[in-house]
């Protein structure tokens, strides 16, 4: 269920036109309405489908839900907010900052709830986009997704989910409803999410199994709370706080080096994780189960202080194999064993890229989105813009996930970029702008050759980071210097700007 509404946001019917709809009111689709904003373009509205802001931050209300980045710099640049209690942000907190970004830059009046994308058919006549949305039809002249990644849970396809007896549910729709104290509760997989909630089910849990397909490297989180001085300080002095997010990013930008580089780094944060490991999980079988045999962020990397103490409890078990069938009142793992449980708690992740509104926008040659990348890949220029489907961009599309830092970073890069695109298109007088298909290509297999030596694609492990063909269609391969240098201006020169239209607009 979505956490309800805490600010007054549009209300009424929707406009029949409007120059730039954005998708979605995370910190991509909130972050580009602000901007544009700030640029002096206000004929812009915000659909979201549920019914309230937040995207990732509004839907994962787990136990414990918090970033694995520093709060300095998991925000906006233009938007620091001095008063985190934390040095790493508790879920409730994003999602508050969210709101108050989102009301400080007046964006709300122009955020309309409830209101699902159902289809969108761009008018090659009239050079824009014609949507049916669940407060019905709009026109739009510019597209823009801020519809995160982390937002689609993945279940496991396991023979029997339907027929388990007790409550079940995946980690990003918690079932708060239920209060799983003195149950015996299935854990099934153990990624960041399962990280976070794992030790607080042990908490209150009779007995919790932890269904382990794969270890993780586990790294130091290193949490503290922030003290009053210091938010004292963060106020009065922002100049104290933009060098406190410098020092952040630089540190975590060097970590860059142990996933494309290798070698000295990369086994200098596989010692530290092992060194974490023998002091917080003193008995040898449990250790060697939960020893990692892939290269450290070959797969997601664990920041938690309390995850692995956790697992060492005597109400938990780590069964190092993965669940084949789930029964009415118990889970099967891969060994044969039968586990009998009360509840399950799936944290299998997300289908990143596998976008619902992939599914119902129609380019310019009659295919949905999701059918480009189907027969072409998952692939767009500079992660924002596709051949075929002129004046949409994707924010955190393909090869912009981040490995080592800060989403927000590629986030504001992309936005600047976008910002640039309108103001070329104003400039030449242009009403569509498509990227040539050999400016993507060419970017793509720059992208992919980048990848190929990092630990992403040569790790030795099975990740989300990779489709089913082995092809990395999430990370982007290198520094965030680099992207933001490629994004700082727009290279017209790769697109083709269209002045003429053969329809009539319709008006507002």
């Amino acid at each position: 269920m979505t956490p309800p509404a805490r600010h007054a946001t549009a209300t009424g019917p929707l406009p029949a036109h409007v120059r730039v709809a954005v998708v979605g009111s995370g910190f991509s689709g909130i972050g580009t309405a602000a901007a544009l904003l700030r640029a002096g373009i206000d004929d812009v509205v915000v659909l979201e489908r549920a019914g309230s802001l937040g995207g990732t931050w509004r839907d994962n209300t787990y136990p414990g839900a918090a970033c694995d980045v520093p709060s300095h710099l998991y925000s906006f640049s233009s938007a620091p907010n001095p008063d985190w209690s934390h040095v790493y942000a508790r879920q409730p907190e994003i999602r508050a900052y969210l709101e108050r970004v989102a009301a400080d830059s007046g964006v709300l009046p122009h955020l309309y709830c409830d209101t699902d994308v159902l289809a969108g058919r761009w008018d090659d006549d009239a050079l824009l986009w014609r949507l049916e949305t669940g407060r019905g039809p709009l026109t739009a002249e510019v597209l823009v997704s801020g519809c995160g990644g982390l937002v689609e849970p993945q279940l496991p396809q396991v023979p029997g989910t339907g027929d388990f007896r007790g409550p079940s549910f995946h980690s990003a729709r918690w079932d708060h409803s239920v209060d799983l104290a003195g149950l015996r509760v299935a854990v099934v997989g153990t990624g960041a999410s399962a990280a976070q909630f794992v030790p607080e089910l042990q908490r209150t849990a009779a007995r919790v199994v932890v269904f382990q397909r794969t270890p993780p490297w586990v790294i130091a989180r290193g949490d503290r709370p922030y003290t009053d001085r210091e938010r004292r300080r963060y106020r009065r002095l922002p100049a104290v706080q933009r060098l406190a997010r410098a020092r952040q990013y630089w540190s975590r930008e060097a970590r860059l080096r142990a996933l494309v580089g290798g070698g000295l780094v990369r086994r200098f944060f596989e010692r530290q994780s092992l060194r974490q490991l023998a002091a917080q999980v003193p008995d040898p079988d449990l250790r060697a189960r939960l020893t990692p045999r892939h290269a450290i962020g070959c797969k997601r990397v664990v920041v938690s202080d309390d995850y692995l103490p956790a697992l060492t409890r005597p109400n938990v078990e780590v069964v190092a194999a993965p669940v084949v069938e789930v029964r009415a009142h118990s889970v099967v793992d891969a060994d044969g064993g039968e586990h009998e449980v009360d509840a399950i708690v799936y944290g299998t992740g997300f289908r990143v890229m596998d976008l619902p509104l992939a599914a119902r926008l129609v380019g310019r040659e009659g295919r949905t989105l999701a059918e480009e990348w189907a027969s072409g890949g998952t692939r767009a220029y500079r992660g924002t813009t596709v051949a075929g489907f002129p004046n949409l961009f994707l924010l955190l599309g393909p090869n912009t996930v981040l490995g080592h830092t800060s989403v927000v970073v590629m986030i504001e890069a992309q936005i600047r970029y976008v910002l640039a695109a309108l103001a070329a298109m104003a400039a030449a007088g242009a009403h569509a702008v498509e990227v040539h298909r050999a400016a993507q290509d060419a970017y793509d297999a720059r992208v992919q050759a980048a990848l190929a030596d990092t630990v992403w694609n040569a790790g030795g492990c099975r990740s989300w980071y990779r489709d089913a063909q082995g092809r990395n269609f999430t990370l982007w391969p290198t520094h965030t210097t680099t992207f933001r240098r490629q994004t700082r201006r727009f290279d017209a020169g790769a697109y083709a700007l269209r002045t003429t239209r053969r329809a009539t607009v319709p008006t507002a």
